[in-house]
């Protein structure tokens, strides 16, 4: 099978274990159910993807490389805007792109729980074995500082323009809204497809007061002690 073959039919497997794990959750899901959905045999499953665990990376690379599309396209929507609107927007980016896809924040959270607690995936004695060889795992390592490295820019912009506190820590804002972020994408995972949000609370206030919070920050109004 051709290169163009082979990533075309990946695709589509990739597809089909989405659709299983937003149904069922990683843990619950088994590799003959996702081979039932995309309409192969189990043994031609795995002919393309040894384990279910470096099936659900490749899904989560997807989600990686989708949210890094998605900050471009906002930076380049942006790019004529202060520094502190891109920066603001890239917030908002974010947000919205864990409520598009429960199951792609979800991984993220999977994914950076297992780079936590492996040394960055650097201490493969903390990783499941079928995940040592993931091409997959690699690939995200590879890629998933760029998130970070692109909202820093823009936070940089925005102190070169005025419009952001030039006595702003650049990276430990970029941290403080990423924790912001992580904490509204638990919130989805947590709600599934149902987008019923703990204590019934619209997401759109959670929302609103984390882009608040996000511009006062941005604008000095908290100050580190």
């Amino acid at each position: 099978m051709n290169t163009a073959k082979k990533n075309l039919k990946e695709a589509k497997l990739i597809s089909a274990a989405e659709e299983v794990f937003a149904k069922m959750g990683f843990k619950n899901a088994k590799m003959e159910d996702i081979a039932a959905a995309a309409g192969i045999t189990k043994v031609t499953l795995y002919s393309y993807f040894q384990s279910k665990e470096n099936l659900y990376m490749a899904v989560t690379y997807k989600a990686v490389q989708s949210l890094i599309d998605k900050y471009y396209e906002t930076i380049d929507q942006y790019k004529a805007e202060p520094g502190i609107e891109s920066s603001t927007a890239l917030v908002k980016c974010f947000m919205d792109f864990c409520e598009d896809n429960f199951l792609y924040s979800e991984a993220l959270l999977d994914y950076f729980a297992l780079i936590r607690s492996s040394a960055n995936g650097e201490d493969e004695s903390k990783m499941p074995e079928s995940l040592k060889e993931s091409i997959y795992f690699q690939k995200i390592k590879n890629i998933h500082n760029l998130p970070f490295k692109l909202a820093a820019k823009e936070l940089e912009r925005g102190q070169a323009d005025g419009s952001i506190s030039p006595d702003l820590d650049v990276m430990v804002n970029t941290l403080h809204a990423w924790s912001i972020v992580i904490g509204y994408a638990k919130i989805i995972s947590a709600s599934g497809e149902n987008k019923s949000p703990i204590f019934n609370i619209n997401l759109e206030k959670i929302k609103s007061l984390n882009l608040q919070l996000t511009r006062s920050a941005l604008q000095g109004h908290f100050k580190l002690s």
